[in-house]
């Protein structure tokens, strides 16, 4: 049986600050990424989406950031290691401790925005995040940029690692992410995201910016939780998925 993982980034309301629609995402996804507090997230609304996974089946994984609220977490830092891995502990602490309150665990850690990128490619800070996750659990997954470094070196370090690729976002034709800066980075019509990700299911591949086809093996598909449609979008990518015979499933074993 053909399945894959749909997971989502949530928890990432402030206060008063309202960023996207938990509950109605964690009815599609069978993955949560959830705000640690460093980019986003504040302890009772973190809380609450925790709950709202439990109830749902969903797995959750903690969402590590920069420590940069002001910026959401999407500016480049050049943080010193010691600083890295303890800030890192300290996120995936804190989530543990709320959701062993919400009746749940964090079973997978994929890391926010600015830090995403730069481990995918920077192995200073990579081997920081992946030091940081062998320190505080050896068991956690981690999850990456489907074909960049970085897989490779935390699956030689001992961790599970979690290839994950992007519903909305176009590729190079080397399977490489374009850059938002690029005109097309972004896609937003939800047939054509919907398609793309069948057939990178079924063919572990997706038509590239420039109409070729790039190979892109992944085990998980990110459905953005703070665009613009983003719960149609989500909604849309399951359906078409589901409608062509794919399990929608955590890649921690949980079917949602």
């Amino acid at each position: 049986m053909v399945s894959i993982d749909l997971n989502s980034d949530l928890g990432e309301s402030l206060g008063a600050w309202s960023m996207g629609d938990d509950a109605s995402m964690l009815a599609l996804v069978s993955s949560a990424n959830v705000a640690c507090g460093f980019h986003a997230g504040d302890p009772a609304g973190i809380l609450a989406t925790l709950k709202g996974a439990a109830a749902n089946g969903v797995a959750v994984g903690a969402h590590v950031s920069y420590p940069d609220l002001t910026g959401f977490g999407r500016r480049n830092m050049d943080v010193a290691s010691a600083d890295l891995i303890a800030d890192v502990i300290y996120q995936i602490g804190a989530l543990k401790g709320l959701a062993a309150a919400a009746g749940t665990q964090v079973t997978y850690v994929k890391p926010h925005g600015a830090l995403y990128n730069t481990i995918a490619h920077d192995a200073r800070q990579a081997n920081d995040v992946i030091t940081a996750m062998l320190e505080i659990d050896p068991a956690l997954a981690l999850v990456g940029l489907a074909g960049s470094p970085l897989l490779k070196l935390a699956r030689e370090r001992g961790l599970r690692v979690v290839a994950e690729a992007f519903a909305d976002r176009a590729y190079t034709p080397q399977g490489v992410l374009v850059s938002r800066r690029e005109k097309g980075a972004v896609l937003h019509d939800l047939e054509v995201v919907a398609q793309r990700m069948l057939r990178l299911v079924q063919e572990g591949v997706v038509e590239a910016i420039d109409g070729s086809l790039a190979r892109v093996q992944a085990d998980s598909i990110c459905v953005h939780g703070d665009s613009p449609g983003a719960v149609d979008m989500a909604r849309e990518v399951r359906r078409r998925l589901e409608q062509s015979g794919v399990t929608i499933r955590s890649f921690a074993g949980t079917a949602a």
